[in-house]
């Protein structure tokens, strides 16, 4: 299908990725490594091309960056600035796991984000665990070890999303469009339970009026859980 090994400069029209990078740290992220997947389907979805690379970020990697990904400060001085990378011409989807991390540390391109994270959240509500690492435990145990002995490199990540996503598409029921795989990922982000505060782990619905007014009237709120918000005050 194609070799994890490979990179190269991306190029080619393509519709959907799945994207993975790997940064500086939480804050302000800078990509030092960027991985793409250029896919076909979603119906009998196929991975067809790889991109691979990485990048000399405009700060230093945090510690807590480091011990992660492995990637050092020294790793990548020689490398092109993380602001020289751009997406494939014709992208439309981005495709990852908490995907909106990595399409903010690309610069947050004008493309529609499907996350793997929230459907997992929706699929599977009763694993203890979402991470992409936990999902496959949970739908590959037999094989996840070995898929996961590499993790924290973003062209392995990115094939890992891959494997989730086909047991994503095949438990919302094959959809044939990405278009429609975008639509069911926004209804997978509203959250149905409160996901902080004093209400943690209370469902939106019975969430006190007052709460939720006054919650909605905060700067930066995010605007999944606003829809969520505004939906139950009226329901």
């Amino acid at each position: 299908m194609f070799d994890l090994r490979s990179s190269g400069r991306p190029g080619g029209i393509v519709n959907a990725l799945i994207l993975d990078t790997e940064t500086t740290g939480i804050e302000d992220p800078h990509p030092v490594e960027i991985a793409w997947l250029r896919l076909q389907g979603p119906n009998d979805l196929s991975a067809e091309q790889m991109f691979s690379c990485r990048f000399k970020p405009g700060k230093p990697i945090t510690l807590g960056a480091m011990a992660t990904h492995h990637i050092r400060d020294e790793d990548v001085t020689d490398c092109e600035s993380h602001t020289t990378f751009r997406l494939p011409d014709g992208v439309e989807y981005l495709i990852g796991h908490n995907i909106d991390y990595d399409w903010s540390a690309i610069g947050k391109p004008d493309v529609k984000r499907i996350d793997t994270c929230a459907f997992s959240r929706k699929l599977w509500p009763q694993a203890d665990s979402h991470t992409q690492s936990a999902m496959l435990y949970l739908l590959e145990r037999s094989r996840a070890r070995e898929w996961l002995r590499g993790a924290h490199c973003a062209s392995v990540d990115a094939y890992n999303c891959f494997r989730l996503l086909k047991h994503i598409l095949k438990a919302l029921g094959d959809p044939t469009t990405w278009e429609a795989v975008y639509a069911l990922s926004e209804a997978a982000r509203i959250p149905e339970v409160m996901p902080f505060g004093k209400h943690k782990g209370v469902r939106i619905a019975d969430v006190p009026p007052d709460y939720k007014a006054w919650l909605l009237g905060q700067p930066g709120i995010d605007p999944y859980l606003a829809t969520a918000l505004r939906a139950r005050a009226v329901s």
